[in-house]
């Protein structure tokens, strides 16, 4: 099983024709991932050849839908015309954007998230500033490199990308169902929430690793729902544990201010809700392959 994304996907890809596009379009591919159409409205007409693939280019969101019944975007547009190619996706009614792009203003990603909610939420969004998500030997939209793991019963959701695949390859024996980078900037779509809701729906997911960072209280509010809701084991970590106060720390999302948003403070309200939490991504994974009894 899988969420938000399955063989059956049909993809294209938002800035196919740019350098980054390209070279994840043909990654993409050869992970499996069915991707029937890019979207550049200068070259709406022509084609891109990726082997013995030839990729259709449309001039826009609704037209690749149109044509292709495509369900899945993968937005890798520079960030100033970010905002326009999600409003585009939302506009078009896609059923899940995938925004790759790191560096777009705050404010644009309030604004498309604001937007998309105004639509009725019909499009699904994860990012910006992620590297988006993959369901081994079905399909990936995004970055992920598809050959640190397989198929497997573990559903990892997280906000850095470097951990994502760290994870994914410390666990690579008992593999993933689905593993979600939902990115770390102030303002995303799709939430730790989200993706551990859908994991607890997902029968084939047994157990859910959960990475999340100092700042903010997502992973606070994350403590509070699985308490509530869930009844898979969760074996999470938080980066930053060695953050000086007061300082951004990579992801625009990560800085703490006197004791909101600490990486103890998260511990500590995960801890409470039931799940055990590593000092280190390794020390996590030993805690995931204990939960399984591997």
């Amino acid at each position: 099983m899988a969420i938000f994304l399955t063989k059956d996907s049909k993809v294209i890809v938002q800035g196919m024709t740019g350098a980054t596009g390209m070279k994840h379009t043909k990654l993409m591919l050869a992970d499996g991932t069915n991707i029937v159409g890019g979207v550049n409205p200068r070259k709406a007409g022509t084609s891109v050849d990726f082997g013995d693939k030839s990729v259709p280019v449309f001039g826009s969101v609704a037209e690749a839908m149109k044509e292709t019944g495509a369900d899945v975007t993968v937005v890798f547009v520079p960030p100033a015309f970010a905002k326009a190619a999600v409003v585009e996706a939302i506009d078009a009614e896609i059923p899940l954007a995938v925004v790759i792009t790191e560096g777009i203003a705050v404010h644009d990603s309030a604004a498309f998230w604001a937007y998309a909610g105004s639509k009725g939420n019909k499009t699904r969004i994860i990012g910006p500033n992620c590297p988006g998500l993959i369901t081994p030997g079905q399909s990936n939209a995004g970055i992920i490199p598809g050959d640190i793991t397989k198929p497997g019963r573990i559903g990892l959701v997280s906000k850095s990308g470097t951990l994502t695949y760290q994870m994914m390859y410390e666990l690579r024996d008992i593999g993933f169902s689905s593993a979600v980078g939902i990115g770390g900037d102030p303002v995303i779509g799709t939430t730790h929430i989200d993706a551990l809701a859908a994991f607890e729906a997902d029968p084939e997911t047994e157990l859910i690793v959960m990475i999340g960072e100092i700042g903010g209280d997502a992973e606070e509010r994350a403590a509070d729902f699985i308490k509530a809701n869930v009844t898979k084991p969760v074996v999470g970590y938080v980066a930053g544990f060695t953050a000086p106060e007061g300082k951004t720390m990579g992801h625009a999302g990560a800085i703490v201010s006197g004791s909101s948003g600490t990486a103890q403070a998260k511990k500590e309200a995960l801890e409470a809700a039931g799940v055990k939490v590593g000092k280190t991504p390794s020390e996590t994974a030993r805690l995931a392959r204990a939960a399984l009894g591997a």
